[in-house]
């Protein structure tokens, strides 16, 4: 067990009242309102040799509002915790960045806190409006569920690992297929500034939140792929109790590299499980979305891709 998981499992254990912990939103249904917080430090989610202070703060509130769109709410306030070694150009440039973001959601902050320390750490506080929506939780999947799957997967990892010089460094037996589209990032100049772009700058998907929250009548589970598309499946799996057989083809990916596309993290697409008339329900709407079928919740607790269960655990560790 990995120590998130691990820590996780005593904090439920050791509170008294846990009945709120589960999901990447606590849903509080009678103020109608979905909450989410999460953490950036230094070192361990991102480096300033590769992001910006501007890119950051663009960056610390995307990865928290894909949380509140995994719901099914709407993001509407946040507050903004920053510690560590800052100055007064770092805060200018990460909150012009952050503003950016709040422009375009509709966002407003409406307060944080600031103070010293050795490494930045970053805390974004969500607050989210459910009025309208059917919100979604990851024990709500179960078997004869359609998945779909919004977003391309693969790309963030390959932009960090242009980033960081890594390209080279990708073990042949972990290849789909003999050539793999990573051979091409040494030398089209395009495919690297599009897949730095997903890792620096995630592409969130409101459209598709709104669809699915609005016009699901049944109980659905919805995450995002923040930690890998196999960590949501496996997430959503121990909380409904479930199966999960995909098709590799299906998914969307711009890569084929068969772990960077399951467990490379960061593309923050959709992981959906609904029932199949919600679904039909609400495929025409989303026609020119990203998004696809990439197969079914199975009774059969084992999680299969292209009929071959995945033995081995890759996801990102936050630890």
């Amino acid at each position: 067990m990995k120590k998130e998981a691990a820590f996780l499992n005593i904090i439920s254990k050791t509170l008294s009242n846990s009945e709120f912990l589960g999901d990447d939103c606590a849903y509080l249904p009678e103020y109608n309102l979905v909450i989410s917080t999460d953490a950036l430090i230094q070192d361990v989610h991102f480096s300033l040799k590769t992001i910006s202070s501007y890119q950051l703060g663009k960056k610390a509130l995307l990865v928290n509002i894909s949380d509140i769109l995994a719901s099914g709410a709407v993001p509407k306030y946040l507050t903004i915790t920053l510690s560590g070694n800052l100055d007064e150009e770092f805060v200018e440039n990460f909150y012009k960045g952050a503003n950016e973001i709040c422009s375009s959601y509709g966002l407003k902050i409406i307060g944080g806190d600031l103070t010293g320390g050795d490494k930045i750490g970053i805390s974004v506080t969500v607050f989210g409006d459910t009025k309208g929506r059917n919100i979604s939780s990851r024990k709500n999947a179960k078997p004869g569920h359609t998945v779909l799957l919004a977003g391309y997967h693969g790309s963030s990892a390959a932009g960090f690992k242009i980033l960081n010089n890594m390209q080279e460094q990708l073990p042949s037996k972990q290849l789909l297929q003999k050539k793999d589209t990573a051979e091409c990032l040494l030398v089209r100049e395009d495919i690297k500034k599009e897949f730095i772009q997903a890792h620096l700058e995630p592409v969130l998907y409101p459209k598709i939140s709104k669809i699915v929250a609005e016009n699901c009548k049944n109980p659905y589970a919805m995450m995002d792929t923040s930690d890998g598309l196999y960590d949501g499946l496996k997430k959503i799996s121990e909380a409904s109790n479930v199966g999960f057989k995909i098709e590799y083809d299906k998914i969307l990916k711009k890569i084929n590299d068969f772990n960077t596309v399951m467990f490379g993290g960061e593309d923050y697409g959709l992981l959906i499980c609904l029932e199949k008339k919600d679904c039909e329900k609400i495929l025409p709407y989303l026609a020119d979305e990203n998004i696809t079928i990439i197969g079914e919740a199975t009774e059969e607790k084992r999680i299969l891709v292209d009929n071959k269960e995945i033995m081995e655990d890759l996801s990102y560790d936050h630890f």
